[in-house]
């Protein structure tokens, strides 16, 4: 089969496509024909090692001291079950699913396998493969931190900074699933966009801070990593909560501190990663409650590209590797 590799940490051109064994499943594993899977911030974090300040010291260990550990990258993925280990209740072939191995990775490639008790759920109905990859990534970290950390309610004021990003533009939509009153901050060319996915105002940060206007949320979710209590403390109110879905060490570590001296609270850290979650957004997408924003798509071979791209932080929404234009590299 056919995977991006890179053996080097670096820029985007690391990484390259070669001929991979094909896997066999296990007894209780499925194969997976990958159809489209995305290029998120934590594939251009892992191969660049480019990550949040005070984490640079952890990067060499986590991801591989002296080279990558994992090396296919790819946390998400859609496509169609080839094959099913001889215990494999669950699915069978020829089922479209899509897959949120993670931190797992290896969804750069033609093929994967996953356990059937995975993080692998049937595809909603009405999407195509490289919607069905862009699932997972943006919509469970967004649904996460408002719902789960948040605790965001109907009529709370919310306000998403980068809300045209995978994370942001879920969590716009999902914060108007969950009742709230939304504002998404981006830039010119996504206003009419981000209005589009729900958003009941917008507020261009070229031309205007919305430290400015003197509103004040239940919920700033900074999807980008621009903000600080210290900045948005007057926009916030009495029991407001800043999520930081970008942090730094000392934003986490700080974010203890202000939970014990203050009503507004800091809240970061790394997203839940459960199946649970999966099927819930597949649940609002055939509810037509939630659609995966695209930017743009690229054929495997281009991996290199998508990355450079991703990596501009420019992107509206994700950026899809498709597999079945692939060429060898």
């Amino acid at each position: 089969m056919k995977a991006a590799v890179y053996r080097h940490y670096g820029p985007p051109e690391v990484v390259h496509i070669e001929e991979r064994a094909k896997p066999e499943p296990r007894e209780n594993e499925v194969l997976i024909r990958i159809r489209a899977s995305t290029v998120s911030s934590g594939d251009w974090r892992a191969r660049s090692l480019k990550v949040p300040a005070g984490f640079g010291i952890f990067a060499r260990p986590v991801f591989g001291l002296f080279g990558p550990r994992k090396k296919i990258l790819g946390t998400e993925l859609a496509g169609e079950i080839e094959a099913v280990g001889s215990a494999v209740k669950k699915f069978k072939v020829g089922d479209a699913v899509f897959a949120f191995p993670g931190f797992d990775l290896g969804c750069h490639a033609e093929y994967r396998t996953m356990p059937e008790d995975g993080r692998l759920v049937l595809m909603p109905t009405g999407v195509s493969f490289e919607e069905a990859a862009s699932i997972s990534f943006g919509g469970s970290t967004a649904l996460y931190y408002l719902r789960d950390l948040a605790h965001i309610k109907r009529g709370d004021d919310v306000l998403i900074i980068g809300a045209s990003g995978a994370v942001g533009s879920a969590a716009v939509q999902l914060a108007k699933h969950f009742g709230a009153k939304v504002a998404g901050v981006t830039s010119t060319p996504n206003l009419e966009r981000v209005v589009e996915l729900g958003a009941d105002r917008v507020i261009d940060y070229t031309k205007t801070s919305f430290l400015e206007g003197g509103d004040k949320y239940d919920i700033i979710f900074d999807t980008v990593g621009n903000a600080s209590l210290s900045s948005c403390a007057s926009s916030l109110k009495e029991d407001g909560r800043l999520l930081l879905c970008v942090a730094s060490l000392f934003q986490i570590l700080g974010s203890f501190w202000s939970s014990m001296t203050s009503k507004k609270k800091v809240i970061a850290g790394n997203a839940a990663e459960r199946v649970d979650d999966l099927r819930t957004l597949k649940e609002l997408i055939e509810a037509g409650q939630y659609r995966p924003l695209i930017d743009r798509s690229y054929p495997l071979d281009q991996i290199a590209l998508a990355h450079a791209y991703a990596e501009t932080g420019r992107k509206r929404g994700s950026v899809v590797i498709t597999m079945d234009r692939a060429t060898s590299g």
